[in-house]
């Protein structure tokens, strides 16, 4: 990234207001596609973790089907001869594999909601603004903080 201009209080009072405006329009300009290449970066980052979660969850909901089935049908004969009818044994089964699937989707939700969600652009937007507006605030409050 490019050093911060260092001009003395001379230098700005001998620029034409053209000459300011040009430059803080530049400035801005760089602002804007550092942002943008940080929101990239990010958005990259995510992806990429988004990908190989789904690639995972695919694979063990794949075989996970292929061992809850064997052991769907060995549950439910084995409730047939601990006395229970055929069909009744079966609807239990059937009852316990809805269970099952519940509480894989919420597992799932729950890895979902974990995505930072450009967390480090928004403060950093944020305090871009702030700064642009020239609000003390910006100075004063960290951009680490919770939110």
């Amino acid at each position: 990234m490019a050093e911060p201009p260092a001009r003395q209080p001379a230098d700005i009072a001998d620029q034409s207001l053209g000459s300011l405006v040009s430059l803080a329009v530049r400035d801005l300009m760089q602002l804007v596609r550092c942002e943008f290449d940080l929101a990239k970066i990010e958005i990259k980052g995510d992806l990429r973790r988004v990908g190989i979660g789904a690639a995972l969850l695919v694979i063990a909901a794949f075989v996970g089907c292929l061992v809850l089935m064997v052991l769907a049908f060995a549950f439910a004969y084995g409730l047939n001869a601990a006395g229970i009818w055929l069909w009744a044994a079966f609807l239990i089964v059937a009852g316990t594999c809805v269970l099952l699937a519940a509480l894989a989707a919420l597992i799932a939700f729950t890895k979902v909601r974990k995505l930072t969600g450009l967390r480090q652009t928004r403060h950093t937007v944020q305090d871009d603004i702030a700064l642009i507006r020239r609000d003390g605030s910006a100075v004063v409050a960290p951009s680490g903080g919770a939110g």
